[in-house]
């Protein structure tokens, strides 16, 4: 059985994951109105991704006993600036994820539950590798520029993302 600190903190890390989601749907929806398809499309695989994270969790306090609650999500927001603000705001929205999942980390350690300690690592590592792409398409877009041509080419590769 959870601790109610620990619940507590995986409902909001359900939350979390749903509202992540929603801000990349929001997201993949400009760049539609933009024109950039293939940016369009990593970040429908990424609200698909963030959605399987929801349900992980989802499923994981179900299979332990715990009670889900869901909570409500914030309106995110519809029109951005630039292509590469798009990214910039993925980069710092997943910075935001992985210190959500840092601290409830932090209060799985404090309550010794060595089995939430344990599924939360998945995610740790997951957060590693969310950050690592998203500075990855930063410096893409720095190196090809934010006009012309060489926004295609990004999009086009962008485009490229297979699920999972």
């Amino acid at each position: 059985m959870f601790k109610k600190d620990v619940l507590e903190g995986l409902n909001t890390q359900i939350k979390n994951e749903l509202a992540s989601a929603y801000i990349y749907l929001s997201m993949s929806a400009w760049c539609e109105t933009q024109n950039l398809s293939g940016m369009a499309k990593w970040l429908r695989i990424q609200w698909e991704e963030e959605t399987s994270h929801a349900m992980k969790l989802f499923d994981y306090v179900n299979a332990r006993g715990g009670q889900v609650v869901l909570q409500a999500i914030e309106k995110p927001a519809s029109k951005f600036k630039t292509p590469i603000g798009v990214f910039e705001e993925v980069l710092e929205h997943e910075k935001a994820v992985t210190a959500s999942i840092t601290k409830l980390y932090e209060a799985a350690m404090k309550e010794k539950d060595y089995p939430t300690q344990i599924e939360l690592q998945w995610f740790i590592k997951e957060q590693v590798e969310e950050e690592k792409h998203a500075e990855e398409i930063i410096e893409l877009f720095k190196r090809a520029g934010e006009g012309g041509p060489m926004l295609l080419m990004v999009d086009r590769q962008l485009g490229m993302r297979a699920k999972g």
